[in-house]
């Protein structure tokens, strides 16, 4: 019963900072509010027995992307935006969009209703850390891997593509600068060559 409360408690909650989210105006606000979001998902893991998904529900989530997402808002200096009137039919199609999930969501919330109740080995939750663990390192090896290498391709096309290859401004200032100091003789020296 105690566990009931809790999951409808932490589900509000949850519930709530999304449609605090969506309806705030300020995108910094609306990250805020989905840092609420996260911390309610991260409570309800812990009342599914399931503690290492929300570790790293507060840890990634709610900490390293969310002060990413942040940051890059606070980099961006939205201002207020004037609506544009040319989109308003997309205020139907989300009504439509928001009203199928709706009825997917009674439809499931019907389905578990009538599922039977089997009872749950304590042992065997896969929310452990020493089952996730064994499945990622045993089971899931090559998906794992793949994932990691995506990654570091990610990264480095990252840094390829914020590294400039030819950078003539930043040449025309360091000759200009070779000049004022009358070193022009060092301009092809490679220490400071870019």
């Amino acid at each position: 019963m105690a566990s009931e409360v809790l999951f409808y408690l932490f589900a509000g909650l949850a519930i709530a900072s999304a449609v605090s989210m969506v309806w705030h105006r300020n995108p910094l606000y609306s990250a805020i509010s989905l840092v609420g979001v996260f911390i309610a998902l991260s409570c309800i893991y812990v009342t599914l027995a399931a503690p290492f998904i929300a570790a790293v529900q507060i840890l990634i989530y709610a900490g390293a992307i969310m002060v990413l997402v942040v940051f890059v808002i606070m980099l961006l200096n939205l201002d207020e935006d004037k609506p544009l009137n040319r989109l308003r039919y997309l205020y139907a199609v989300g009504g439509g969009l928001g009203l199928i999930l709706l009825v997917q969501t009674f439809f499931i919330f019907y389905a578990v209703m009538r599922a039977p109740n089997q009872a749950i080995n304590a042992a065997e939750t896969p929310g452990k850390t020493l089952s996730i663990g064994r499945a990622m390192y045993t089971e899931y090896l090559l998906p794992v891997e793949i994932v990691g290498i995506l990654l570091l391709m990610a990264i480095v096309g990252g840094v390829v593509l914020a590294r400039r290859l030819n950078q003539p401004q930043l040449e025309l200032v360091v000759e200009a600068e070779l000049e004022r100091r009358n070193e022009g003789d060092e301009k092809d020296d490679y220490r400071v060559a870019f």
